[in-house]
């Protein structure tokens, strides 16, 4: 790959914007890709949910865990939630224990093996090495500026 600056002048870049054009990249590539399959990534997001748990996940408690993934928070999710129970892909008990169904699980794969490709082209190139140095980078860059984050 070129890049598009020298390594004298690419140090001299704010991380700030490469970080931002990296998200960007990254969940504009997977939204779009997502979408091709008829889903949203928060639907997406709460299928992974209720596909990988252990025990059934409660609405709330996968509305708990995926809040921090955007801004908008709780509300959000429950009508991503909703959207997957329409789709038929979930259903809710009257306890509000999140299952998937045999056309949910069919869909959880199919979107599974669309996510494992995106992962495969974006990390063209780039070594488990380079990939672990980047997140530690990360991590420090929110660390050493007060920031919070998280993931699961």
């Amino acid at each position: 790959m070129d890049y598009s600056h020298s390594d004298a002048e690419l140090i001299q870049q704010p991380a700030g914007y490469w970080t931002w054009a990296a998200c960007h990249a990254i969940v504009t590539r997977t939204r779009g890709a997502l979408a091709e399959l008829g889903t949203t990534q928060p639907q997406w997001w709460v299928l992974a949910q209720v596909a990988r748990a252990d025990t059934p996940k409660t609405r709330t408690e996968v509305s708990r865990i995926l809040s921090g993934y955007l801004e908008t928070g709780g509300e959000t999710m429950d009508a991503e939630t909703d959207a997957t129970v329409t789709a038929g892909w979930i259903t809710e008990d009257t306890e509000g224990r999140l299952s998937l169904t045999p056309e949910g699980r069919a869909f959880y794969e199919k979107a599974a093996a669309l996510q494992t490709d995106l992962w495969t082209e974006r990390h063209a190139g780039i070594s488990d090495e380079e990939y672990l140095t980047t997140m530690k980078v990360l991590q420090r860059f929110v660390h050493n500026t007060g920031g919070r984050a998280w993931h699961h």
